[in-house]
């Protein structure tokens, strides 16, 4: 007596099932990929290209009841904004927070500036600057 096959014959009856939804997650997955970079893109560009002021901290110096910042500021000619500069105390609770705004046809301005605290502040920390 012979044993009748439960497999079905290769490309009779077309795809199966597993096959067709590996097919569809693959679509899936590649779209939403290519969305996912296009977003990153989009947003580093706009950083990158409409971010007319960026700034960093190049040293500070904490006294009792402030912190002067030195501060390094790049801008286009003519733009204007402002930079914010925290400091907080060492057991990381904020005791100063300020924006500092620069304008002027300068492109790199080299400014001290003083930030006030509520009390001894360990560190100058710039969160971030933003053209007006």
């Amino acid at each position: 007596m012979s044993t009748a096959s439960t497999r079905l014959p290769e490309g009779r009856y077309g795809r199966s099932s597993d096959e067709r939804a590996d097919h569809k997650l693959k679509i899936i997955g590649t779209v939403l990929g290519a969305l996912l970079i296009a977003l990153f893109g989009y947003y580093a560009w706009h950083y990158v290209a409409q971010n007319k002021i960026s700034g960093e901290v190049i040293a500070f110096e904490p006294g009792k009841n402030s912190v002067q910042v030195h501060l390094e500021v790049r801008k286009d000619a003519g733009a204007s904004g402002y930079c914010t500069v925290r400091s907080q105390a060492a057991n990381g609770a904020e005791v100063g927070r300020a924006d500092f705004h620069f304008d002027g046809d300068a492109t790199r301005i080299d400014k001290v500036v003083t930030l006030r605290t509520t009390s001894p502040g360990t560190t100058a920390e710039l969160l971030g600057c933003h053209a007006d």
